[in-house]
């Protein structure tokens, strides 16, 4: 069974950091895209960042750039968001998600076939 595994979420302070994990079984992931989105209460689910399947090239959405960065794992079956100086704004449960084989990066939610069951993250003010 494919699985995504998120994990490093929590309660945090605002400007604090948090590094969220992804860990795929199942079958590699290491020729796929992958990305992460966040969905807050009450709000749709959206596009964080994304990576291409050689690492080579990452996609940010505007109101996380600069402050988060997405990188995967040597083996590049696992993949991470390092999230520094969060927001209150950041607050949302945080999904791992991946493409099919050998496909590009993208920010586009509806392009991305597996998903994890998330991990919360609160900011608090």
């Amino acid at each position: 069974q494919v699985q995504l595994v998120e994990s490093g979420g929590g309660l945090v302070q605002a400007g604090s950091s948090l590094r969220l994990s992804c860990a795929a079984s199942g079958r590699t992931f290491s020729n796929n895209a992958m990305g992460w989105f966040r969905q807050a209460p009450g709000k749709e689910r959206e596009f964080v960042a994304a990576i291409s399947w050689s690492g080579g090239r990452t996609l940010y959405a505007d109101s996380v750039k600069g402050r988060f960065t997405i990188s995967r794992g040597n083996a590049k079956n696992a993949v991470f968001l390092q999230m520094n100086s969060l927001k209150p704004e950041d607050t949302a449960v945080y999904y791992c998600a991946a493409r099919t084989i050998f496909t590009i990066a993208t920010m586009n939610l509806g392009e991305y076939s597996y998903w994890g069951q998330g991990t919360r993250v609160t900011v608090s003010s």
